[in-house]
């Protein structure tokens, strides 16, 4: 199949012949004029062919163009309906046929490995693996704008079946829980990294 290379949330993972965008702030205060070679929370700056981009926003690509799309722990950090905005706008760039893959936290690992743990802390153990709350405030400027630049929290959990439920809501088909290296189209190799894989849901569909 012909067509671009997409991943948003790329992060520092940026191969050639890949369209490469990320939502983060950090990548757009870096790039300011002057001001932004001064600081970045990050001992490595963005690479150079990062595109700053928003998958909720929409990106600038062109609708139909994209052979495959990828993502890897971009969707937890999304609200609820925003998730349908990156979704929809996923299906959108895809071609006909085109394969979206991605990667994400199990909330059903999550919540078994809890439910199995008789620790009396486990419920703060299964929040700390979830993302989901936090253990302190922030304090001061510098550590609000620390937090600001991050996102990191998570906003909303998945498991296989309300992925799926989602995906098919949008249009998507052949719908699959994958694993690291298993994609038909090789190109995904080139983004893939194992260690985001690991106890974590991965799934594939096609437009």
């Amino acid at each position: 199949m012909t067509g671009r290379y997409l991943q948003y949330g790329c992060g520092w993972c940026t191969p050639e012949g890949w369209l490469n965008f990320d939502a983060s702030p950090t990548l757009r205060f870096e790039r300011l004029p002057v001001l932004g070679w001064l600081y970045t929370k990050n001992a490595t700056r963005f690479p150079a062919n990062v595109r700053y981009g928003d998958i909720v926003k929409g990106l600038p690509v062109k609708s139909g163009s994209c052979a495959a799309i990828y993502c890897s722990h971009v969707l937890e950090h999304l609200a609820l309906d925003d998730l349908d905005k990156a979704l929809r706008h996923t299906q959108q760039y895809l071609a006909p046929g085109g394969t979206f893959r991605f990667v994400l936290p199990d909330l059903e690992a999550l919540a078994r490995a809890y439910l199995s743990d008789p620790d009396g802390m486990a419920s703060c153990r299964f929040m700390e693996a979830a993302c989901l709350g936090k253990r302190s405030r922030s304090h001061g400027l510098r550590a609000v704008v620390k937090e600001w630049l991050g996102k990191s929290a998570h906003l909303w959990m998945w498991d296989e079946k309300s992925m799926r439920a989602k995906l098919e809501e949008h249009g998507f088909h052949q719908i699959r829980q994958a694993t690291f290296g298993d994609a038909e189209d090789r190109r995904f190799c080139e983004v893939e990294d194992p260690g985001r894989f690991a106890g974590c849901l991965a799934m594939q569909c096609l437009k």
